[in-house]
């Protein structure tokens, strides 16, 4: 029996496994005819064993090509798969950066509005006390109201005519309590609002100080009506007085008629 041994380059699977190859070769003439009907069984015993061998090797090779090739369908399938969620990652990425620019753009136009507005608010800060300052020198008692005359603020004089504290802010004319005699107020200021002409007359209290009474359209700097103001200025020393001339010339007249 001849043996060959060859090396197994392909399938690649297999490469670096070795094939033993028995075959049967004529031997030298035997005597005994039994002995070599004996040896020819048992190499042809061996070469159906190695036949089989190399068959179910063969099978084995196949089905590992088999699986190998549905790996590698699965793999690239895998791999698209991946090409694919890495291209919409780097579609999400683009659009991230693109929010991220479009969110410092418009942060930096908030803190631009911001300083606007803080400039702003700096300037009515200062005018609202430039105002303050203005109607506290001119010690002339003021009431602000709004287009349904609930109040809006007032001077603090006018808390000494009408007994106003800070929480009436907001509470409606009708509600003040006042030593002024002057019932019609609410009325004329509602004439005034109707009409926007001014309304100005003499009223007193009841402890006998006088005042001028005016009550003008409330107008904004675009010109628009927005309620009413009403001061009320002292004239207390010159009515006393002119009720003293009044009195004086009334004596005056009197003592004329008597002669």
């Amino acid at each position: 029996m001849d043996v060959s041994v060859q090396a197994v380059d392909e399938p690649e699977a297999l490469r670096a496994m070795i094939l033993v190859v028995f075959t049967d070769a004529p031997g030298p003439a035997r005597p005994e005819g039994g002995k070599r009907s004996r040896h020819k069984e048992a190499a042809d015993t061996l070469l159906k064993e190695a036949e089989l061998e190399l068959q179910k090797t063969r099978e084995t090779l196949q089905l590992t090509m088999e699986e190998m090739q549905a790996s590698q369908e699965e793999l690239k399938s895998a791999n698209e798969e991946l090409q694919s969620t890495n291209e919409e990652l780097q579609s999400t990425n683009e659009e991230l950066t693109t929010s991220r620019e479009e969110m410092q753009s418009l942060n930096e136009e908030l803190q631009t509005v911001n300083a606007e507005l803080q400039a702003k608010l700096d300037e009515l800060s200062k005018t609202n006390d430039d105002m303050e300052n203005l109607l506290n020198s001119t010690e002339i008692a003021t009431i602000f109201l709004d287009d349904t005359f609930k109040i809006r603020s007032f001077t603090p004089q006018a808390a000494k005519i009408t007994k106003l504290i800070p929480s009436d802010v907001g509470r409606p004319l009708t509600d003040l309590v006042t030593d002024l005699v002057y019932p019609d107020l609410y009325a004329d200021a509602r004439e005034v609002l109707r009409s926007l002409i001014f309304s100005e007359k003499q009223a007193s209290t009841r402890g006998g100080r006088w005042f001028t009474v005016r009550i003008m359209p409330y107008r904004t700097r675009d010109n628009r009506i927005d309620g009413v103001v009403i001061t009320f200025v002292d004239i207390t020393t010159a009515k006393l007085l002119e009720m003293k001339l009044i009195a004086i010339n009334a004596g005056n007249e009197k003592r004329l008629l008597e002669k």
